[in-house]
């Protein structure tokens, strides 16, 4: 009798940021090992524009030296900082994703996040009647990237949410609760079995502004544009510049993302490190993993709304000031702090979290071997294609 082959699933992972990169490591890493995946990545969004990110950490670059093959680069940014701008980088990443998906013809498609540009990964795999995996869904939290988020849950098949509560919310959107699984979040995951760098950062290889010994106590600022307050940006930045330059702290600031609005705020920290001459502040873009991950876990206080200072943070025990609504209802533990735009709060806030020190870890967002069941899942679930609200 002939041996029967089981075709391999050709999946096709999209990767649009490079923070989306690194916390989806080791689902990568799970997918490329497994015999019955044919994996295809696909690179686009700021994961390909080199202001957003160090040399070092280009995320094709970092990739191929990995090893992985089947890597396509899509290009389909516009440039310009307006909601019109983004809204028409969406539907030109429609049509890009679709030929690309045409050329491809993968057996599934896996997300992950909010952003506007997964949604166009979304919308086109979805016309094309390719199931959609998706990594995040259910989270609640401010600005466009919730209405985003749970639209793409709808147009998605399988759901690996991070938190019992999102897994809850995506049931309730009416999801088949057989294809919505917790197995916790991919980051926390990617931040405990990330191998301890031996050395140092070295930040003089990469960023400007003020010099900054790692190896000394230091702040880290991650701050984001809100795309529903685009009118109080640059007033909320230099409001936060200020209150981190008051505290006289050395400090590691990240560019932000390129959402709407990111021009304004880096026009702010042009501006800042131009003409206050005695700051203290080393401006960077982002790093490799290990990099990133060596220097959160020995700063003294992340500053800012990323959703790093709410999910990776929880397990380190790091503690966080969450400044403004962008994180907005997202499960949090208690190193978390919440401030308004008030810069006298925010300064007495850090000041506090500073003396306070490091917090027990969290488990909230832990789970055990995550990348391992949503890589099987990935690789075995049953496909289905017609949806229907359960």
């Amino acid at each position: 009798m002939k041996k029967t082959i089981t075709p391999k699933r050709k999946v096709c992972f999209v990767i649009t940021s490079f923070i989306h990169y690194s916390r989806s490591i080791l689902i990568l890493e799970e997918l490329r090992t497994r015999k019955d995946v044919e994996l295809y990545i696909i690179v686009g969004g700021t994961a390909i524009l080199s202001k957003y990110s160090a040399s070092s950490a280009y995320v094709r670059k970092i990739l191929e030296q990995d090893g992985y093959k089947n890597i396509y680069e899509l290009h389909f940014n516009l440039e310009g900082d307006d909601a019109i701008v983004k809204t028409k980088t969406i539907g030109l990443g429609v049509i890009e994703f679709a030929s690309i998906y045409n050329h491809i013809k993968p057996d599934m498609v896996v997300i992950r996040g909010d952003r506007f540009e997964i949604f166009a990964a979304a919308i086109a795999a979805a016309n094309m009647n390719i199931p959609i995996a998706h990594i995040e869904g259910g989270d609640v939290s401010g600005t466009i990237d919730e209405s985003l988020r749970h639209a793409i849950t709808k147009l998605s098949h399988i759901h690996f949410t991070t938190n019992d509560e999102a897994k809850e919310r995506v049931i309730r959107m009416g999801e088949n609760k057989d294809y919505v699984f917790n197995f916790g979040s991919p980051e926390v995951e990617v931040v405990s079995k990330m191998p301890l760098k031996a050395d140092r950062v070295n930040l003089e290889e990469t960023g400007s502004g003020a010099k900054l010994d790692p190896s000394k106590e230091f702040l880290m600022v991650m701050y984001h544009p809100v795309t529903t307050e685009l009118d109080k940006i640059g007033e909320n930045v230099r409001t936060l510049l200020n209150a981190v330059h008051k505290t006289k702290m050395p400090t590691i600031w990240f560019w932000p993302n390129f959402d709407a609005g990111a021009e304004q705020i880096s026009h702010e920290l042009r501006v800042f490190k131009e003409h206050v001459k005695d700051h203290r502040i080393r401006f960077m873009r982002y790093l490799p993993p290990k990099d990133f991950i060596w220097l959160l876990r020995r700063t003294s206080c992340l500053v800012g709304n990323s959703s790093a200072g709410i999910k990776e943070t929880s397990f380190l025990g790091v503690p966080v000031i969450d400044v403004g609504t962008r994180q907005n209802g997202r499960l949090s533990s208690s190193n978390v702090v919440k401030v308004g735009y008030n810069e006298a709060k925010i300064v007495e806030a850090i000041k506090n979290q500073v003396k306070n020190g490091r917090y027990p870890v969290s488990d909230i967002y832990k789970g055990e071997d995550t990348a391992k069941k949503i890589a099987e899942k990935i690789a075995t679930a049953k496909l289905y294609v017609q949806k229907k609200f359960e």
